[in-house]
């Protein structure tokens, strides 16, 4: 062999083990960098050939599905009644490659490419089908929701509906709200104008008032919480009693406390705990609250899930109890004032763990993954996250909450015929308009939902309304809606 030909071999062998060396770093190493890649269009453009698997409700009906497009994405993501349902299904758009809501909580699943789903993409391919995601059938129901939406029309707030037993969810409504066809639109400059036009929009309609948002003060629905913390110290009872003045001087302050009567919290000088809660009485919930100590409140409430975040499998937002509290604070802390906030679905986890004996379930929207030939590849189990009361104490409180909506400070939530149980709230936001409040459960004896609402802004009433007059009525239609199936 010649000096040339031993250089140009050499020289081959070299670039071979480069090229070798390059495209094993390229599809080993850097594959799923340059899959992602922002410019690497081709990756984006294959992502979508799949016909995505369609969101469906309770009842099978389709509020979500994939029709086929004249553009480089090959199939548009569709939604029944948008407005309605998009704080659910959230929107799906390719071009500006951005999800929400259940079409990226579940995009794994109704893509197909969910490690559950492998052996199915093997069978399609070697059958030699085009390649297709599964669907998710929703445990929310389509007569709950749109009473929900209904009632709730003319407000900026939220309805949440949750099955006690299992945790399902059965509605999600938020207003203002937005059309999600919009935002998935394949007219890039049309969705830009549009997202633009909801940010500017008054209400902040991409709001999921139901779990996320601006959070508000609970309220006198706290006082739930409070009155569980002082049962289950095994110090008091329902029928224990408290000073009944008309105002509680918080300490350190010259701030006083008072009742929404401006008076005494009923006749006598000191009045029973269920007979406070019942009245829905600031100041006897403030002194109780701080014999009890924050501490034992914040224990309570993260018994019932607040300080941390659920994946339904939509993530919430934290409900929020502080670490530490003065006696001022955790004064009003004791009717849902001070630093504390909370997101409507941790409401109606308080109310749905004391429908369920004290135990608190966790939240779920998706009941099954169905795969494109109908079979069921998975279903979601009903699972506890833990107990936040005792039976007894759980006894109790559906006892006094009842109470509440019979003769007490929730009578608009009365269902003729139906023993409800529950708790209204209207909170100070300090000189802005109250954020108005219920929260219960429906029938008393053997519950079948649990609910919680929110109306902020006062419900256009300012400083006038309350949870009674407004929130309350809206989640009495929701529970007659599911109760009357």
């Amino acid at each position: 062999m010649t000096k040339e030909v031993r250089r140009l071999s050499v020289v081959m062998l070299v670039m071979f083990l480069a090229l070798l060396a390059s495209t094993t770093w390229i599809q080993a190493m850097a594959a799923d960098e340059l899959a992602a890649h922002p410019q690497n269009k081709r990756t984006l453009y294959d992502s979508y050939e799949v016909q995505r698997g369609d969101i469906i409700l309770a009842d099978g009906s389709v509020i979500a599905s994939s029709v086929p497009s004249d553009d480089v994405f090959s199939f548009q993501r569709v939604y029944q009644s948008p407005e309605m349902w998009a704080p659910v299904t959230g929107y799906l758009n390719p071009v500006i490659q951005s999800s929400t809501g259940i079409e990226s909580a579940a995009n794994d699943v109704l893509t197909g490419t969910d490690d559950s789903q492998f052996f199915d993409r093997i069978q399609r391919i070697l059958s030699g089908q085009a390649p297709r995601g599964s669907s998710v059938q929703l445990s929310l129901d389509p007569v709950a929701q749109q009473a929900a939406w209904d009632a709730l029309q003319g407000y900026q707030g939220a309805v949440i509906a949750i099955e006690p037993k299992t945790g399902r969810i059965l509605a999600m409504a938020s207003t203002p709200s937005y059309d999600t066809n919009l935002l998935a639109s394949h007219d890039s400059d049309a969705v830009e104008a549009a997202y633009q036009e909801l940010l500017n929009a008054e209400g902040d309609p991409l709001f999921n008032r139901a779990i996320a948002g601006n959070l508000n003060p609970p309220g006198s629905t706290f006082k739930v919480v409070v009155a569980a913390a002082a049962i289950e110290s095994g110090k008091y009872t329902p029928a224990s009693t408290l000073p009944n003045p008309a105002t509680y001087q918080l300490s350190g302050s010259d701030h006083l406390v008072s009742n929404a009567t401006g008076g005494t919290c009923g006749p006598g000088a000191t009045v029973t705990i269920a007979d406070a809660l019942r009245l829905s009485c600031n100041v006897p919930f403030a002194e109780l609250a701080v014999k009890l100590g924050d501490k034992a409140i914040r224990e309570q409430a993260e018994k019932f899930g607040w300080n941390q975040s659920i994946d339904v499998p939509l993530t919430s937002t934290p409900s929020f109890y502080p670490p530490t509290l003065n006696d001022a604070q955790t004064a009003l802390s004791g009717f849902g004032q001070s630093d504390v906030r909370a997101t409507p679905l941790q409401v109606a986890m308080v109310s749905a763990a004391i429908a369920n004996e004290g135990i608190v379930m966790t939240p779920t929207m998706i009941d099954r993954v169905i795969a494109p030939d109908l079979t069921v590849e998975s279903e979601t189990a009903a699972t506890e996250i833990g107990r936040a009361v005792d039976k007894k104490t759980a006894e109790t409180l559906v006892s006094m909450m009842v109470a509440n909506v019979a003769n007490g400070a929730a009578s608009g939530a009365t269902i003729e015929g139906i023993s409800v149980a529950g708790k209204t709230g209207t909170a100070e936001n300090d000189d802005r308009p109250y954020t108005l409040w219920f929260t219960g459960f429906a029938p008393a004896d053997n519950p079948e939902i649990a609910i919680a609402v929110v109306v902020e802004d006062g419900g256009g009433q300012g400083q006038s309304g309350s949870g009674d007059e407004i929130a309350a009525p809206i989640a009495k239609k929701v529970m007659e809606a599911v109760l009357n199936q």
